[in-house]
């Protein structure tokens, strides 16, 4: 695998105004573990199994400077003896003039939808590998598997191993095993994201490598790595977990923030750093959500909305507000600030998965010209766009309660209604798991 990925790069060089061109493996604008892996693992698959006259690339689906931000996945490749050097990034290569130049063969792995801004890209897709809900319009010319397991590393490991399971090594397999673990939660029935097919492919994994990491302290070493932001910057932590939506002139940005929203709300000139990471990036409009747990170990969400134009930040928040499905059940806070409306969200199983189709479906509606806006009376408010304002004074030794360490961001375990299990009986279970694994020697 690293002599795989170290040739990606001289490949993509040798290769840059000639043929035979490339087979692009393309994971999601997140470029979580999960997408991260998929790509690597799915594109050295076709390497060496597939005649498709063009070179499989792995291609991570956001600029090489973000990537330090993913900090599972750093951890990950140092623990599989990879380094992020040898990766190639989004801004390193043109898909569109290879297209253009009849020499793009693309595959999607962990999403199945190219957003607006790559949807010239579709004609060159010739294969989908996800476990999302299907959104794309199927062709003949595409190949589609799609199936909700727990991974996408789970479906990458099961054609592998239907396909080529000579080529499956150590490396390979610490990868996808890693991957698996954490997204289905070190595969705890409870946390309610493994499938039967998840764990058939796990303990294969372990049963043909018996070397890899005990499956315990992986998950935990895995668990710590993503949900560290200490010293992170604000536009750090707003681009860290974020995806985009765009409609009409409206582009939206929506972020998981992984602390409280009252420590968010306090970091020292919040609203101007928001005012500039939107200008920076074109943001009309930054929504941020997290999910942390109150003083009974009871699990509480928690959304703030930042536009410095008062027409969009008060239509966006009406459209969430009034949202039926689901219904959010927003109850406003308290917010230190003119240009972010905050809220306590009573809908614990609205997760960021179910909140970004009510955002994709307002976008519509306002380039239908759906959208009305207004304030206790009626009347629409003018849109405004101003400059960046100094933020409001705040007590900075304001107590603050602490993030628990948890997978429940993207809506798991609540989606599938086990609110009652707390972050600690969690992290306690896991870590008994991991001493298990380690006096036993196994997995």
């Amino acid at each position: 695998m690293d002599m795989f990925l170290k040739n990606c790069h001289d490949v993509l060089q040798r290769n840059a105004g000639g043929s035979p061109g490339f087979h692009v493996v393309l994971g999601n604008e997140a470029c979580d573990l999960d997408s991260m892996v998929s790509a690597m693992v799915y594109a050295y698959f076709l390497s060496v199994t597939a005649d498709l006259g063009k070179i499989p690339l792995p291609v991570m689906n956001i600029p090489r400077q973000e990537f330090s931000l993913r900090t599972d996945n750093v951890f990950l490749l140092r623990e599989s003896g990879l380094s992020p050097d040898d990766l190639v990034f989004r801004d390193e290569v043109d898909l569109m003039g290879l297209q253009r130049a009849g020499r793009l063969v693309l595959t999607l792995v962990d999403f199945n939808m190219l957003p607006r801004s790559d949807r010239d890209l579709e004609e060159s897709v010739v294969e989908v590998i996800d476990h999302h809900r299907l959104e794309m319009k199927t062709s003949p010319s595409c190949v589609v598997t799609v199936e909700t397991v727990g991974s996408c590393a789970t479906l990458v490991t099961e054609r592998i191993v239907q396909k080529a399971p000579e080529i499956l090594h150590l490396q390979m397999a610490q990868l996808l095993y890693g991957t698996i673990v954490l997204d289905c939660v070190n595969m705890a029935p409870e946390a309610g994201k493994v499938t039967p097919k998840d764990s058939k492919y796990t303990a294969l994994l372990e049963t043909r490598f018996p070397n890899l990491p005990p499956r315990g302290a992986l998950f935990l070493s895995l668990q710590r790595a993503k949900f560290d932001v200490s010293g992170l910057t604000t536009e750090q932590m707003l681009l860290k977990d974020m995806k985009v939506a765009s409609g009409g002139d409206l582009k939206l940005a929506v972020s998981v923030i992984y602390m409280t929203l009252e420590a968010f709300l306090q970091r020292q000139n919040l609203q101007r750093e928001l005012c500039e990471f939107s200008h920076k990036n074109r943001y009309d409009i930054v929504v941020a959500m997290t999910i942390c747990y109150n003083h009974f170990n009871e699990p509480f969400r928690q959304l703030a909305v930042y536009s410095s134009s008062t027409l969009y930040r008060e239509q966006i928040s009406q459209a969430l507000e009034q949202a039926r499905n689901p219904s959010l059940s927003l109850n406003p806070m308290s917010s230190p600030y003119t240009d972010i409306k905050a809220y306590l969200q009573g809908n614990m199983l609205a997760s960021r998965k179910k909140v970004f189709p009510i955002i994709k479906d307002f976008l519509v509606d306002r380039e239908r010209g759906l959208v009305h806006c207004g304030d206790s009376e009626g009347s629409c408010e003018v849109a405004e766009q101003r400059a960046c304002a100094e933020d409001t004074g705040m007590d900075d030794n304001a107590h603050l309660p602490l993030t628990p360490m948890n997978s429940l961001v993207e809506g798991c375990p609540l989606d599938n209604r086990m609110s009652g299990i707390s972050a600690e009986a969690l992290t306690k279970k896991f870590s008994e798991m991991a001493r298990e694994d380690e006096n036993a020697g196994g997995h």
